[in-house]
């Protein structure tokens, strides 16, 4: 028994001009439209390969490069820990700042991956970080809304 691909368009303009997408699917157009198909499924599929690709190249969660399966398995596990822990911040800490859609990779490079002096007291500890910080007001709108969390545990 042969299935029939029957093919589910859209057409938008772009900087460059019309731009056409084509969905080839088996499923019939009465069971969900084409436009649905688009929007629904294909997209949605798209970006959950974005984010794949993302932990891949921007937190290295490719390289399994040890000789045994549970130290790769280990591996895979913290750097999926830390995908789900920086997606975290940027949904709670970064909303409606110039970092609220930014990617893991530019979260680490321009917060996580800076120089800074850190004091050590008996009561508390300092970070203090350079005045010519470029990010230096996201970070103390990020400090504050990581405040207002509530300890789970």
């Amino acid at each position: 028994m042969e299935l029939s691909k029957k093919s589910s368009d859209k057409s938008f303009y772009g900087s460059d001009g019309l731009k056409m997408r084509h969905v080839v699917t088996s499923l019939p157009a009465s069971k969900i439209p084409p436009s649905k198909l688009y929007t629904k499924k294909y997209c949605p599929r798209g970006e959950m390969e974005n984010r794949i690709k993302e932990q891949q190249l921007d937190l290295l969660a490719d390289r399994t490069s040890t000789q045994t399966f549970q130290s790769n398995q280990l591996r895979l596990w913290i750097h999926s820990w830390a995908y789900v822990l920086i997606n975290a911040f940027r949904q709670h800490c970064l909303k409606k700042t110039s970092l609220a859609k930014a990617t893991v990779g530019r979260i680490r490079l321009n917060l996580l991956k800076l120089g800074a002096r850190i004091k050590i007291s008996c009561r508390r500890i300092i970070i203090a970080i350079a005045s010519a910080c470029p990010y230096q007001d996201i970070l103390s709108i990020a400090n504050k809304r990581i405040k207002t969390i509530p300890n789970t545990g």
